[in-house]
């Protein structure tokens, strides 16, 4: 019999946010048949809620964007119980009025990455909804959680590229001339997966930097993404634990259900 509560609700933590507990929370070694997740998953309690949590990175950073397991973390969680996931992540800022510190909650997402295992059928006629990659009670719960120490933006678009190096110039004005407004590295194929597994999943984005498009001088460096990050940290895992409290139900809302009627390969876990 297991001995920690079963999690219905999941938080990847991104880039510095490695852990999320204030109080004891127990590590839990799952392997999967994607291979091991990027680190042990931590179960613990916010707001009376049994939580998960996964440092997307892991918990040093061993993981650079291009070669994260997202298959094994997702199918991880979605084995433990999981059915809803909040994703906070760092991004860069494509618009001068969301500036470092600012929360975006993206309605939308657009995948550049290459290269990238993003599903899990390898054939058969399993083709996933995903006109709308994030669920809209998730990112209800989110917006109505903000603080008034991080400015909200809502909605929005956030592009994902593959990494590990950030945007040329000309990348970062052409992302903004589509009408993009945020950009990332680790977003897709994370939410993709989420939905194949049935999985309510939103993005919650924290601005680190202006790109490279709006940015004068050097660009963007990493030790000041990271800096900037951990300057907001407190208060960002606050809206987090917010939203936790927020969110409607435990269960997968009927719009990320996007597998009736269909026969699946397998099992889902």
């Amino acid at each position: 019999m297991s001995s920690h509560p079963r999690p219905a609700l999941a938080v990847i933590g991104g880039s510095g946010f490695y852990d999320f507990f204030d109080n004891d929370a127990t590590d839990v070694e799952i392997d999967t048949p994607y291979g091991t997740p990027s680190a042990p998953i931590a179960i613990g309690e916010v707001e009376g809620r049994a939580v998960a949590f996964l440092p997307r990175h892991g918990k040093r950073h061993q993981y650079a964007p291009h070669t994260l397991p997202y298959l094994a973390n997702m199918w991880a969680l979605r084995s433990l119980g999981v059915r809803r996931v909040l994703a906070p992540c760092a991004v860069g800022s494509l618009r001068a009025d969301w500036g470092p510190g600012t929360v975006g909650v993206p309605a939308q997402l657009v995948d550049r990455t290459s290269g990238r295992m993003q599903t899990y059928f390898g054939g058969g006629g399993v083709h996933v909804s995903f006109a709308d990659p994030y669920c809209d009670e998730l990112r209800t719960a989110a917006i109505e959680s903000a603080i008034p120490e991080l400015p909200l933006k809502v909605g929005g678009t956030m592009v994902v590229v593959q990494g590990p190096r950030f945007s040329t110039r000309a990348e970062s004005r052409w992302f903004a001339e589509q009408g993009w407004d945020l950009v990332n590295m680790t977003g897709h194929p994370e939410a993709v997966l989420a939905r194949e597994l049935e999985l309510c999943y939103a993005a919650v984005a924290l601005v680190t930097d202006l790109d490279a498009g709006l940015e004068e001088g050097d660009g963007v460096h990493a030790v000041d993404v990271f800096a900037e990050f951990e300057r907001n940290l407190g208060p960002f895992k606050e809206l987090i634990r917010r939203a936790i409290a927020a969110v409607p139900g435990e269960d997968t809302c009927d719009r990320c259900r996007v597998h009736a009627g269909v026969s699946l390969p397998f099992e889902l876990p």
